[in-house]
């Protein structure tokens, strides 16, 4: 049975929704939401504006405008999330992955030459597992390690895995950053919680009512989660390998301070399409661990240099 509104109707009615929501491009939203209850590609939904809804589809359709009206994020309404061009099952238990961790990926593609390097490649923290399943699928050579602390997120991971090929090359285990693990690796890659305790509430409504506290977090200066990973990372880096880690705006520098105290030399930075420094880049130090401020000071004019290139042996 059909219902009384048209498309365009429907559309209409969401559009006005979601802008009085406080959502910006509410028309795109609406075509969006209206694609998923259609099965249909954002496209098409131009094509046909004047079609009349099944009652069914009304109902998806007014269900799904209700929820994003209330700020959930559209990747949890939809179910899916697009990073690098690849489909990621995003749940209330994932952070949502984001354009902006595509800068760590090419970080990695621009320091690694050899795209059949058989990497042994690390994620902490790996949430949806876009970021270890990108690299992945950018060297078909390579084989990955995904940790979390959240069984619930493992499964996701595991199940963005199947559904891409690339269970075979990927396990998925829970722990405690690199706590337990025992073999090293070319690649460790990682986008830790970072944001200050204190911030959280002050983020968007789809941050604070929806994403996981655990992936957003990073304690009272919000670095808390880097020092803890970054106490493995010597043990667990090859010596010819690479750390990429993400950062938060204006924290590349503590970061960096960071990595140096560990026993490992920055090798540079990446920023992300808007500008900002968004990725760390570091190796295992060669000889003492130890440092004072004069080496630190030394390190930080090297920031910004040319990472060097990785060779997998």
């Amino acid at each position: 049975m059909s219902s009384t509104l048209t498309l365009v109707q429907a559309l209409d009615e969401a559009t006005q929704d979601l802008g009085r929501a406080g959502i910006g491009e509410a028309r795109r939203e609406a075509r969006l939401l209206a694609a998923h209850v259609l099965e249909v590609t954002p496209e098409a939904v131009f094509r046909e504006p004047g079609i009349r809804l099944r009652k069914e589809q009304a109902v998806s359709f007014r269900a799904c405008v209700v929820e994003r009206a209330a700020r959930r994020p559209m990747a949890q309404i939809l179910g899916r999330r697009e990073f690098r061009s690849l489909s990621f099952r995003v749940t209330g238990e994932t952070l949502d992955p984001r354009p902006d961790s595509e800068t760590l990926i090419e970080a990695v593609l621009n320091t690694v030459p050899d795209r059949a390097a058989p990497l042994r490649i690390l994620d902490l923290g790996t949430g949806t597992g876009c970021l270890l399943l990108a690299l992945l699928h950018e060297f078909p050579d390579a084989r990955g390690v995904g940790v979390d602390v959240s069984v619930d997120t493992l499964e996701v991971a595991r199940d963005n895995a199947k559904a891409l090929g690339l269970a075979g090359r990927s396990d998925f285990c829970a722990g405690d950053w690199g706590n337990g693990l025992g073999e090293t690796f070319h690649v460790i890659i990682s986008n830790p919680p970072y944001i200050p305790s204190a911030g959280i509430a002050a983020l968007e409504p789809e941050v604070t009512r929806y994403e996981p506290r655990l992936a957003l977090d990073g304690g009272q200066d919000g670095l808390a989660c880097y020092r803890a990973l970054l106490a493995d990372i010597p043990r667990l880096l090859e010596p010819s390998g690479g750390l990429f880690v993400e950062v938060g705006i204006d924290q590349a520098e503590s970061v960096g301070w960071l990595c140096v105290s560990h026993g490992l030399t920055v090798t540079g930075t990446a920023r992300d399409l808007a500008g900002i420094t968004r990725c760390v880049m570091a190796r295992r130090r060669n000889g003492s661990k130890g440092t004072d401020r004069k080496q630190l000071l030394h390190r930080k004019k090297t920031w910004n240099a040319p990472p060097a290139r990785l060779v997998c042996c």
